[in-house]
């Protein structure tokens, strides 16, 4: 976990157009050791349990700014929550343990990736970008219910 009290400057830490603060960079390093997708409220429970002190609404802020600015990758629950991951920046798909939240980035196969590219074609539409999500017990989960 991110040391909150780093002597580095906050503007190493900054996408373009955003404002580096001590905040965001204890948000970042935190997303650095995950390899979960995590809600908002787990990011800003598992830094104050930490001993960080970063505010819920902070958490949200940046983690929506993040999202805009590309630096991580957002998965909706079926109850609408937004899960947040930080990811490579290439285009791909994820896998996903539905008990433990393990995820796995996966680049799609060619048959997607055209399949998407005909489909919006085909109905005239432009600008089309997708995502193709995967979910499943891995196995370790599986192994841990048996």
């Amino acid at each position: 976990m991110a040391d909150v009290t780093s002597t580095l400057g906050d503007a190493a830490f900054s996408a373009p157009g955003q404002r580096g603060t001590r905040q965001r960079k204890v948000i970042r390093e935190w997303l650095d050791t995950s390899d979960t997708f995590i809600s908002a409220q787990q990011v800003h429970d598992a830094i104050a349990a930490q001993g960080g002190a970063v505010g819920l609404t902070t958490v949200y802020r940046t983690l929506q700014a993040m999202a805009e600015a590309g630096e991580v990758d957002v998965l909706r629950t079926e109850s609408g929550e937004a899960l947040y991951r930080k990811c490579g920046s290439d285009h791909h798909h994820h896998l996903t343990c539905r008990t433990c939240g393990l995820t796995i980035e996966l680049t799609g196969p060619t048959s997607v990736e055209k399949w998407a590219q005909d489909t919006a074609r085909k109905h005239q539409f432009t600008s089309v970008t997708h995502v193709v999500e995967l979910s499943g017990i891995c196995a370790t989960c599986a192994q841990n219910a048996r």
